[in-house]
């Protein structure tokens, strides 16, 4: 068996302070260090939302008024403070990085490519990986969607609930549910 870890966007503008912040994402990013120095893993995979910093991205950034399921506030624009990770995160440790959204919505780091232009998918074939952890930000949108895109891949995923921060606690319990009857693996901890 080997296992990977995704580390779903953790970035500046989706912690506190940030564009499109999320309750206890700065505690998320410093969590997921710890865990990474006490677990060890075969791969280290971490994913960026990457979007242009003109135009809408294909209607991702809202013209008005966001309603904050489907159009979202200007955030993650690529080359800004806000698309960095969040310092607390040991950048060192990630073996791939991956961008995503560039010019178009995109939630799973599965629609991402890295700077070579692979996908996630490609890469965790070429590793050979079969199991895989998905932490980050946020729960109930990017890991949610990242978590259930392994899964389809015939990944055996699991969500450590605790490495993650949500939009709401209503949508975090949602996606909750909706990844277990996807077939992803929900713990609180590792």
């Amino acid at each position: 068996m080997t296992r990977a870890i995704l580390i779903v966007d953790v970035q500046n503008d989706f912690t506190e302070g940030g564009a499109l912040a999320t309750e206890g994402g700065a505690a998320v990013a410093a969590a997921i260090t710890e865990h990474l120095r006490s677990h060890p893993y075969s791969l280290v995979v971490a994913s960026r939302d990457w979007h242009d910093a003109h135009g809408d991205n294909g209607g991702h950034f809202a013209a008005g008024e966001p309603d904050f399921v489907d159009t979202w506030p200007v955030h993650c624009v690529a080359g800004t403070p806000g698309a960095d990770y969040h310092r607390a995160l040991d950048a060192l440790a990630i073996d791939v990085h991956v961008k995503k959204g560039q010019g178009k919505p995109a939630y799973s780091a599965f629609e991402g490519v890295t700077d070579d232009e692979e996908t996630l998918g490609e890469v965790l074939e070429e590793q050979g990986v079969d199991e895989l952890d998905v932490v980050g930000i946020a729960t109930d949108y990017c890991v949610k969607a990242s978590a259930l895109d392994a899964a389809l891949a015939g990944i055996r995923v699991r969500v450590i609930d605790a490495l993650t921060s949500a939009v709401t606690p209503e949508t975090r319990q949602t996606a909750l549910d909706e990844m277990r009857d996807g077939g992803v693996e929900v713990v609180r901890r590792h």
